[in-house]
């Protein structure tokens, strides 16, 4: 998944990151590449956390969702890439059957986005079940 995320500094303190996307979720670093490097990290925690609670994973919104809330005026935006078929414990193995040129579309589409097919497949079900999930909770 990619989360986009603000950067802000402040004088005599390190860089903080935020996550709008995640309330809570945040980290710091003495440098840019720190900072972004942290939340990654940070990033996957939360997930981790919030998967073993049952939770729903929230489907990142894009920069400009988030570009007019004042919380974030003076922060410079970065998209991060978490890939959260690591979370949650050990990987099993599946079989499954799909069309050819579905299969086709979505390494295609995998590969230009860096990312592995499980990585891609693990993605689209959980943002899949958030849009569900909010759909009903929205009725």
């Amino acid at each position: 998944m990619r989360y986009p995320v603000v950067i802000h500094k402040d004088p005599e303190s390190e860089y903080g990151v935020t996550v709008p996307d995640l309330p809570g979720c945040f980290s710091a670093g003495e440098t840019v590449d720190n900072a972004l490097e942290g939340v990654i990290e940070a990033i996957e925690c939360h997930l981790e956390g919030m998967m073993m609670e049952g939770d729903p994973i929230p489907t990142p919104r894009p920069v400009e969702y988030h570009r007019n809330n004042p919380d974030y005026t003076d922060g410079v935006w970065a998209v991060v890439a978490v890939d959260i078929s690591k979370l949650s414990g050990k990987a099993r193995r599946v079989n499954i059957t799909m069309p050819e040129r579905v299969l086709s579309l979505m390494d295609r589409y995998a590969t230009e986005h860096g990312e592995t097919r499980s990585g891609f497949i693990t993605q689209a079900t959980i943002e899949y079940i958030a849009t569900r999930q909010e759909t009903v909770s929205e009725k």
